[in-house]
């Protein structure tokens, strides 16, 4: 039962990280920080520089890609994860900043919990 947990954990984070960063990075959503309606619209709403959307976006993509390989190559899975909890507690962070509402800051807070969830199970499952 843990095994199917945490395959699935795998492909809802990977495929969630992807689509926000390759389908929906120029695409409005009611989640964008403040009233920005795109990636890089929010990453100015934060306050921080052009490079720091493309360094993180490529991180995410990079983590993505780890988890998914991570289902047949272990030892990806725990450096991605733990990089993304570091990444996701920043984003909650920037919504705190902007003093957006809860609802905004949720997505980071489920990715957040889903992370620590991919940490514990492939801990436990070792």
């Amino acid at each position: 039962m843990m095994d199917i947990l945490l395959f699935s954990l795998h492909l809802i984070v990977a495929f969630g990280l992807l689509n926000v960063w390759l389908i929906r990075a120029k695409k409005s959503t009611p989640y964008r920080g403040g009233t920005a309606h795109s990636m890089r619209e929010e990453f100015a709403v934060y306050g921080l520089p052009p490079i720091f959307m493309y360094l993180i976006g490529t991180l995410k993509v990079l983590i993505a890609i780890s988890l998914l390989l991570g289902l047949w190559f272990p030892s990806f899975t725990m450096p991605a994860a733990l990089t993304l909890i570091f990444l996701m507690l920043g984003a909650f962070s920037m919504h705190l900043k902007v003093k957006d509402p809860f609802v905004k800051a949720l997505p980071s807070l489920l990715m957040l919990a889903m992370a620590i969830g991919i940490v514990a199970l492939t801990h436990f499952t070792q």
